[in-house]
């Protein structure tokens, strides 16, 4: 029989930095707009086949306007995926979320520039070869919720290069909130994931690097969320800092042993509905005061929290609590799996996601829209940040209701069973 055709693979980058002076999304306590950019912002596409990702060096984009790139690009609208790095160096990229106003321009802006990406791919698809394996933990991801608690310590790495041994893009991910730089940094950055890239790009002269941030809701470089209420800069939240920790990611990411892979290419995606749930108990009007008798008696930076928080109990808070839809993906390249799911998911639904196959699986939240934490169950009775009060700076009216979680683990584990059956993979 004659040999199979090789995949046909495309990758490009297209700069989406706006100019100074827009705000930044990320930290209620940073309230002055950006003053510069210290690395580029940029939308990045692989696309294999007839399939792509794209992805953006912001904290998220809304489902809408992921809904508008997919239908905009070159390939069909459920066989794309529309990802975030969730950086917190970038400006506001969700309308009506992040706690600021939004700039139309820039918003513009991205859609095309992802559009762009992914179209420009497809343009310089050539045949490739893919090799993909696991690198080691680097060590830098730690629970911010839980001392000793669970981390996702996947380093997955899918490599492409032209059959004429011309390197064409490495993806690689893991699972760790970019945001090294705290609420003073006022420049657009990609934080940790830019010398990730960087990194890889110089190892291999020729090559577009893409990095996935992961399920990392509760994962963070070792700070918690209420530490970053705050502009003064500390001595671990540099940009020396990040660039050491990406390097350590790029290092596992360059001395994972990689081997050959066939097959072919498949895709299926479903819609998830969830369930929001009000678990603010005392009347909107009284926490509305109390939050600004809060803001009077506090610093700056929880002040501005504290407004915030009142805000949203006059106006955001004031809306019903209607259910929200999500979209669910999951690609086959030639046998490595990448699931890509919305929100901000925890480590811990990657690991339930990904179970116990032995194929190399990018499970990715920050997809296809970012409406706020989406925590499993075992984390309501903690409460938090990311259960109790994420929800009024994301702008949505009510936090998701317990099960959310666990409802679109299912969907991607049932997208995976499914594509196990249409492709003949029993995942080892």
């Amino acid at each position: 029989m004659p040999e199979p055709s090789p995949l046909l693979a495309g990758a490009s980058i297209i700069d989406i930095t706006p100019p100074a002076g827009l705000m930044m999304s990320g930290y209620a306590a940073r309230t002055q707009p950006a003053t510069g950019s210290h690395d580029a912002l940029t939308a990045r596409a692989i696309v294999v086949g007839d399939t792509a990702i794209v992805v953006a060096d912001v904290i998220g984009l809304h489902e809408e306007s992921c809904a508008r790139i997919r239908s905009r690009c070159a390939l069909p609208d459920d066989r794309v995926a529309v990802i975030a790095t969730h950086t917190h160096g970038g400006p506001v990229s969700m309308a009506g979320r992040g706690g600021t106003a939004f700039d139309a321009d820039f918003l513009t802006r991205l859609e095309d520039g992802c559009v762009e990406a992914i179209d420009r791919a497809v343009a310089a698809q050539r045949p490739a070869v893919l090799s993909a394996g696991l690198g080691d933990n680097p060590g830098i991801a730690f629970n911010r919720r839980h001392d000793g608690g669970v981390i996702d310590p996947t380093l997955p790495v899918l490599r492409i290069d032209g059959v004429d041994g011309k390197p064409i893009a490495i993806l690689t991910a893991h699972a760790c909130h970019p945001v090294v730089l705290a609420a003073y940094n006022r420049q657009y950055t990609a934080d940790f994931p830019h010398y990730v890239r960087e990194a890889l790009e110089a190892a291999s002269p020729g090559i577009i690097a893409v990095f996935l941030t992961g399920c990392a809701g509760d994962i963070s470089t070792g700070h918690s969320p209420h530490s970053s209420i705050s502009t003064v800069p500390t001595a671990d939240r540099t940009y020396a800092e990040a660039e050491r920790l990406g390097r350590r990611i790029a290092a596992s990411a360059s001395t994972a042993r990689l081997r050959p892979l066939a097959g072919g290419v498949a895709a299926t995606a479903t819609a998830v509905t969830l369930d929001l749930e009000r678990n603010e108990t005392a009347p909107l009007p009284v926490l509305a005061a109390e939050w600004r008798a809060k803001a009077a008696e506090s610093d700056p930076a929880w002040a501005t929290l504290y407004e915030c928080w009142a805000d949203w109990a006059g106006t955001v808070a004031l809306r019903p609590a209607a259910p929200w839809t999500g979209k669910v993906t999951v690609l086959d390249w030639a046998g490595v799996r990448l699931s890509f799911l919305p929100g901000e998911m925890f480590a811990q639904s990657a690991l339930n996601v990904r179970g116990d196959t032995a194929r190399v699986h990018f499970v990715n939240s920050f997809a296809d829209g970012v409406p706020g934490y989406i925590p499993p169950a075992s984390e309501y009775p903690f409460g938090g940040y990311e259960v109790l009060e994420a929800h009024r700076y994301y702008g949505l009216p009510a936090a998701f209701a317990e099960g959310s979680a666990e409802r679109l683990e299912a969907a991607a584990i049932e997208l995976n069973t499914r594509l196990d059956r249409a492709t003949g993979s029993s995942g080892t």
